[in-house]
Parts: structure tokens; sequence; C-alpha cells
């Protein structure tokens, strides 16, 4: 990795993607390289074109000279558990530029748009040295709130004639973005969606102003404490086309400028989720694969225990370290 091996770093995620323990060790040493790479995602529903713009995304940053890592994440199969890892081909370009580097990823069952081992990957490709990565969610569409977490900004793709106007009226898609994409601009309806996009960002903005007093500054609502709030402004682009693309890079570049400030605290919160997450995750590994709690729960519930009455059992088990997970006399009464 140090000496800029791009076979270590391609072993490196994939001993992430398959909980090897050498990568946490391989991590340790590497982690004062971790925290210099700007991190996008790319984010929205199917057919919306975030392949197709995550290759021209990266285009435009390469003609500022700047490295880029893109991590596409493409859906598992609930019955096989394959992937087809197929954005690549949209981005055949770059694969013949030097300064990208492309990594495929399955999604392996997770529901927020993003593989579970994303931002370790994420991770390792920031600490081989690439000035930017962009990370491409699977895109269900309503519930891919993973890449917030992984990111520092969120690209929300839509595209016109897909409904996406009525979808994008839902707080989650509008609290998920840092930036709202509308891709396929040369199409029927994009003005319209835009405007869709436009109003319902303004109408959230309104209600904060008339709460707290707050003046609009473009992206900006400056708060009457002097308080700054970025709010999502709404991008027209064609990645198929290759226009528009400077455009949604200014909008990256001002967003990164907003966080500046305060990009250590925001990045140690999202740091504080990820330790959250793998501790819940080797937690329930240990009780559930390792610790026999499994069979144990089942036994206290062939015996008519209440499902309340199993779970406390089976936690002051856990808690008190003991594999005796008979619920006392006077909690089962």
């Amino acid at each position: 990795m140090l000496a800029q091996d791009r076979g270590a770093l391609a072993r490196l995620i994939s001993w992430a993607e398959n909980g090897d323990e050498r990568f946490a060790a391989a991590m340790s040493r590497l982690h004062p390289r971790v925290g210099r790479a700007w991190r996008t995602g790319v984010t929205g529903p199917p057919g919306a074109g975030k392949s197709t713009l995550a290759n021209e995304l990266a285009r435009a940053l390469r003609a500022l000279d700047r490295t880029v890592g893109i991590l596409a994440v493409d859906p598992s199969s609930p019955f096989s558990g394959g992937a087809l890892l197929g954005d690549r081909i949209r981005m055949e370009e770059r694969t013949l530029d030097a300064g990208v580097y492309i990594r495929s990823m399955a999604s392996r069952g997770s529901h927020g748009g993003l593989a579970r081992a994303a931002v370790d990957a994420c991770d390792a490709i920031d600490a081989f040295g690439f000035d930017e990565i962009v990370v491409e969610t699977v895109g269900v569409g309503q519930a891919e709130y993973d890449v917030v977490g992984a990111t520092d900004t969120v690209l929300v793709v839509l595209c016109p004639g897909a409904g996406d106007g009525i979808q994008a009226m839902k707080a989650g898609i509008l609290e998920v973005a840092d930036v709202l994409v509308v891709n396929k601009s040369d199409q029927p309806g994009a003005d319209r969606l835009a405007s869709d996009l436009e109003d319902a960002v303004h109408i959230r903005q309104t209600n904060r102003a008339a709460r707290a007093a707050c003046t609009r500054e473009g992206p900006l609502l400056r708060h009457a404490d002097g308080r700054v709030e970025w709010t999502p402004p709404v991008v027209q682009c064609s990645a198929a086309s290759a226009t528009g693309i400077d455009g949604l890079v200014r909008a990256i570049e001002a967003h990164r400028e907003f966080l500046r400030g305060d990009l250590v605290a925001v990045r140690r919160e999202k740091r504080l989720a990820q330790v959250r997450r793998v501790v819940d995750e080797r937690l329930s590994e240990r009780v559930w694969e390792r610790g026999g709690h499994l069979e144990r729960a089942r036994d206290l519930l062939d015996s008519g225990r209440a499902p309340y009455d199993v779970v406390e059992a089976l936690l002051a088990s856990i808690l008190a370290g003991s594999t005796d997970a008979r619920p006392s006399e006077a909690r089962c009464r």
C-alpha cells in the first residue's frame, strides 16, 4: 500500500469484504493516512443514471488534476447471493486512466444502499492516497441512508419521467441530499422536476425561517444567532452527453467549503456511528453464533415463556457473563 501497489489495495478491500482479521490489523497501521480524501456519495433510484454520472464526475475531477477512487456497489440477488457488478461497463473509459481506481462491490444483503464493508473500502482507498472518492450506492430510492455515514457530500440523483418529483417531497430524500441532481436534463419533464425539487427545498427552508427568523443566501440558511445551515441546491445535468457536470462539481465544492470549519466534528460523529455498528455486529455474532443463546432462547420459548421474559432472561445471562439463561422465579412470576 505504502509503495502504491494497487494489488495490495485490492487485497485489502477483499479482506474487508470477507471479514478477514488482517484488515483491522493493516488499517491500524494505515490509520494516520485516512481522512485526506473527500468522499462523495451518488445515490438515487435505479435508472437515474448514477453510474454514468459517477463516470463523468470522475472525468471532471481528473481535469482538476485530482486522483479518483470509485466504489460502485451493486445489489446482490436475494436468491443466489450473486451480483452482476456491471457498473464498470459504464466506466470503461475511466479504467484506462492511471489516476482512477474502480472497485465494484456486492451489497451482500445490506438494506441501506451500501455494502457492509463500504466504509472500510473507502478507508483503504483513502489510505492509498487518492484525492477524491466517489461512492455509488445500490439505489433503492427511499431507504439508502448508509451513504450519509460513509461520505462527506451526498448527491441524490433523480430523472424526469419516473415519478421522482413526488418521491422528492418525502422528507427522507431531502434530508439525505446535500445536492439534488436532475440527470437526463435534456429529456421532457426535467425542468418541471427541477422546479418541484426547488419548491420542496424552499418549503422546508420557509418553515425553518418562520420558526427561527432565518434568512436565505443561496444554499445557505442563516439563523439569527449566527448559525449557518446548508440546504441542498438543485443542479441539472445530462451525464450521457457530459453537459452540466461542471456546475455539479461547483456545487460539491461549495458544500466542501461550507463543511470545512466543522469537518472534524462531523467526521467524528460518523466514525462514532461506525464504531457502534461494528460493535453491534460483533456482539450479535458472539451472542447468537458463538454463545449458544439461540438454542437457549428456543428452549425457553418451547417451555412456554413469553418473548419478553425470554429477552430479559437472555440479557441478564449475557450481562452477567453466564451461560445459564434460565429466568428467575421472580421474573417468571
